[in-house]
């Protein structure tokens, strides 16, 4: 009797954080120097203000797990999310004032093995959504507080986009070799 091969773990990393921290840039570079894929910020396809409603930022939980769970069958031993559903409750409460209970199912389908969260000490680069450059502090407290909350651990990284990356090698290093 043959049994069916277990398809290969895939180590899942999340970079989070504010805006403006660095985290699609670094997604796409690891993934490119791992040779595996990256799970960009859905929401940049979707929509293209800051003015969006309830049904929008449900629409955008849906396709962000869906993303995840897509880019997971194409990884290569290890996958760079620049994104969660964490901070898209935190940006549908600063933007809704409210969060939607689907957001809260929709976070427990993904577990990720590492949270990385991203500090604020690079300079903030407006983009034409990017509006929060005022309340940086304010965001990085809360996206700190979410993880907190949720007793979710996490490695603090901060300086310059060179030392970002290679702290964040160094992670993903160490949880390829344990996996």
């Amino acid at each position: 009797m043959s049994s069916v091969p277990t398809p290969p773990r895939i180590v899942k990393i999340c970079l989070y954080g504010p805006e403006s921290v660095g985290k699609t840039t670094l997604a796409r570079q690891l993934a490119e120097e791992y040779q595996t894929v990256f799970v960009p910020e859905v929401s940049r396809d979707m929509v293209f203000t800051n003015d969006f409603s309830r049904e929008d930022i449900i629409r955008i939980g849906y396709a962000q797990t869906k993303a995840v769970e897509a880019a997971e069958q194409q990884a290569n031993r290890i996958l760079f999310c620049d994104t969660d559903l964490i901070t898209t409750q935190i940006y549908s409460a600063v933007y809704l004032h409210e969060i939607p209970p689907v957001l809260y199912e929709l976070e427990q389908r993904i577990q990720y093995d590492q949270y990385v969260l991203l500090t604020i000490d690079v300079p903030w680069i407006a983009d034409g959504l990017r509006d929060l450059g005022e309340r940086r502090q304010e965001m990085m407290d809360r996206f700190r507080d979410e993880l907190d909350r949720r007793s979710i651990s996490y490695v603090l990284v901060s300086g310059s986009f060179p030392e970002r990356i290679e702290q964040v090698r160094k992670i993903a290093d160490k949880l390829l070799l344990t996996d």
